[in-house]
C-alpha cells in the first residue's frame, strides 16, 4: 500500500489514465476490426474507405503512447497488402 503522498496521487493518476487508455485501444481495435469485416465480405471499396479511416487512429494511437510504433505500423501494413490483394 502507498504511504507517501505522493505514492497515493500516482496510484490515483494512474486509475485514470488506465481509463483513458483503455478507451483509446478500445476505438483503435474498432476501427481494425471494420476494415477486416470488409475484407472478410470481399468488399473492396468499403474496406479501402475503412482503412483510411484506422491508418489515423493507429498514428493517434502511437503519438499518445498506448500503442507501439513498430506494432501500429506492421498491422497497418499487412490491412493494407491484403486490401490491395482484392480484387
Amino acid at each position: 500500500m502507498a504511504n507517501t503522498p505522493q505514492a497515493r496521487k500516482r496510484i490515483r493518476r494512474n486509475d485514470r489514465r488506465a481509463e483513458i487508455n483503455g478507451a483509446r485501444v478500445s476505438r483503435i481495435r474498432t476501427f481494425v476490426k471494420k476494415v477486416e469485416a470488409a475484407l472478410d465480405a470481399g468488399d473492396k471499396n468499403a474496406a479501402t474507405v475503412a482503412l483510411a479511416a484506422a491508418q489515423p487512429e493507429l498514428a493517434r494511437g502511437v503519438s499518445k503512447g498506448v500503442l507501439h510504433k513498430n506494432m501500429a505500423s506492421r498491422k497497418f501494413s499487412r490491412l493494407t497488402k491484403r486490401v490491395a490483394a482484392l480484387a
